[in-house]
């Protein structure tokens, strides 16, 4: 008798693109309106949004294909340094001192990796 053998699914669809396109959209529209700081929108504003957010974009897209080679707390560490680093990057924009942009970075960090722990230990065998 012919046994099955279990395959973790890949989704490697249009939401694999759609999701990290539509993520570093929306962070470059942020970094750009936090970059023009209540003037009006330059075209410097304009190339940091594109910049910041094509980057994390592409960070998104390299994560979501290869997040399924590495263990669950590696992978829950990724998720967490891409976090970590990016409310950090926005967070340096407001004009705050570095420690404190740390801090956030180092906060929301803290928070996606238990998070997405939390959801990969659960939701895997």
């Amino acid at each position: 008798m012919a046994t099955a053998s279990v395959v973790p699914a890949r989704h490697h669809g249009s939401l694999g693109v759609a999701l990290p396109v539509t993520l570093g959209v929306i962070y470059g529209v942020w970094a750009a309106f936090i970059a023009r700081e209540s003037g009006p929108l330059t075209g410097g504003d304009i190339a940091l949004g594109v910049v910041a957010g094509a980057v994390v974009a592409a960070l998104c897209f390299v994560l979501g294909r290869t997040q399924m080679e590495l263990p669950r707390e590696l992978r829950a560490a990724a998720y967490g340094v891409l976090t970590g680093v990016s409310v950090g990057f926005l967070h340096s924009l407001t004009g705050e001192s570095i420690l404190r942009c740390v801090g956030m970075g180092l906060f929301f960090a803290a928070g996606a990796v238990a998070a997405s722990y939390y959801v990969f230990y659960t939701h895997e065998s």
